[in-house]
């Protein structure tokens, strides 16, 4: 990709935030978030993991990485990474970094739980390892990075294992050790609104857009908003729901005229015209 694109992405962040960045998994979801107007997409592990049903603890860099030179093969949506743990210790992560770097992402989130990650996680159990040894993954990354405007997004679990001071602490390490953006996890309203005030540099939020409106947002003091969770959840709901109905005899909600209509459109986000357009150029009589 273009390192014009990185830097562009990091320009925003730093001078509009916040970047509203919504549940990205595939292709065709990043040309929707592209065609909406949004301002990155989040390839998130947990949702991955979901999709996968192997939990984001059992995910591999080569699946992740993946679905990330998937997305950005189709799209020039900036995309924010979950890369976990990184699998490992700080080897790993410069693997990590050298694979994401290639395919083409613009933030990679690393956060500060034991390697290998735990399932666990998934019911809100986590295990922190050490500052120091947090500071040496993030130090190989900034290392491992070829282009200094890939954002490196720290993230800590010690609000809920520690406490919130202790995870305003481990930020402001983060942010020495070169990390660009940092995130924490608020339990509370109060939290929420503290950290952008009380952290020195660029702080990232897991959330859902649903909590506030736009002007909201955009007074909270934040420079990332990701929502990992809506877009997952509603397009399952929808599923489920649809299948339900058949399974049970009943029509689905959408007719199926509508459906076949939506169809269409899809085609035509995915790009499939410039396809056609070559098959018309080389196949078709008189061309």
């Amino acid at each position: 990709m273009d390192n014009l694109a990185r830097a562009a992405f990091r320009r925003r962040m730093e001078a509009e935030g916040p970047l509203m960045i919504p549940y990205c998994p595939d292709a065709l979801t990043a040309r929707l978030c592209e065609q909406l107007g949004f301002d990155g997409g989040y390839l998130g592990g947990g949702g991955l993991g979901l999709s996968l049903a192997v939990s984001e603890a059992l995910l591999s860099l080569t699946e992740l990485a993946q679905a990330a030179t998937a997305i950005r093969r189709r799209s020039a949506l900036p995309l924010v990474v979950d890369g976990g743990v990184g699998f490992g210790d700080a080897v790993h992560v410069t693997r990590l970094v050298w694979e994401l770097e290639a395919a083409g992402v613009h933030a990679i989130e690393l956060e500060d739980q034991v390697a290998p990650k735990r399932a666990s996680h998934h019911r809100h159990v986590e295990h922190l390892i050490p500052v120091e040894e947090m500071l040496g993954k993030l130090r190989a990354a900034v290392a491992a990075r070829r282009d200094p405007d890939l954002l490196l997004i720290a993230r800590t679990g010690a609000v809920q294992n520690e406490s919130f001071d202790a995870a305003i602490e481990r930020c402001e390490a983060y942010f020495t050790a070169g990390a660009d953006v940092v995130m924490l996890l608020p339990e509370n309203d109060e939290q929420r609104a503290a950290a952008p005030r009380r952290l020195s540099g660029p702080v990232a939020l897991l959330t859902s857009f649903d909590l506030h409106g736009p002007q909201e947002w955009t007074e909270s003091g934040y420079s990332l908003v990701i929502d990992p969770v809506t877009g997952q959840t509603a397009a399952f709901s929808a599923l489920r729901e649809a299948y339900e109905a058949q399974r049970a005899g009943l029509p689905s909600a959408r007719p199926a005229a509508g459906s076949f209509a939506v169809y269409e459109r899809m085609q035509d986000l995915a790009g499939f015209g410039e396809l056609y357009d070559i098959e018309r150029a080389t196949t078709e009589p008189g061309t």
